[in-house]
């Protein structure tokens, strides 16, 4: 599903299922998927008993994919970036999908929101846009994306020059992703 547009707090534009965009007032269901509520950029959706936010121009799709592997399917963003909403130790965060990174980066001010004693990982020196940076490797207990979770999953907390947590290849190693157009299917491997 994708948040297409909204009209002030009353009503939305999504499209399920990569159909089309559909408008849906706050209260009213469409496809099996529920409009809560809606802010300027961003609607709350209630789809089997779970409620999600989604961000426009993101795309949120979870469920078996044929062979019963988990999928969640991404929108293109702003940038011609992909961005995931997600959770690490089970608080919320929003990721850049970075297939170029080694490891999940998440900047130090997340991680100290998040809780993450990262100052007792192992400290590095990391080259971000803005220059070298001091970081801390660590292991974070859990990394969800939509109903993809994963345990025991390395990553970098940077001090400086990180604006938005990255989804590397320590998450990204461990799936199938697949590009189609304007989404990315992202497939649990294991």
């Amino acid at each position: 599903m994708a948040l297409i547009g909204t009209f002030d707090t009353k009503a939305a534009i999504l499209s399920i299922d990569a159909g089309a965009p559909k408008t849906v007032k706050v209260g009213q269901s469409f496809g099996g998927v529920t409009l809560i509520s809606v802010e300027k950029d961003r609607a709350t959706v209630e789809v089997e008993g779970k409620r999600r936010i989604l961000q426009r121009g993101q795309t949120y799709s979870s469920a078996r994919a044929g062979s019963g592997a988990q999928t969640v399917t991404l929108a293109v963003g702003a940038g011609g970036h992909f961005m995931a909403e997600g959770q690490v130790n089970g608080g919320a965060i929003r990721f850049v999908v970075d297939t170029g990174a080694t490891s999940v980066a998440i900047p130090a001010s997340d991680a100290s929101r998040l809780r993450i004693d990262y100052q007792n990982g192992q400290r590095v020196t990391t080259q971000t846009a803005s220059g070298p940076a001091p970081a801390w490797l660590v292991t974070l207990a859990s990394v969800r994306v939509g109903d993809i979770e994963l345990q025991n999953v390395q990553a970098i907390v940077i001090e400086s020059g990180l604006p938005v947590a990255l989804l590397g290849n320590s998450f990204l190693g461990r799936m199938d992703m697949r590009r189609e157009g304007q989404t990315m299917t992202l497939t649990r491997r294991y």
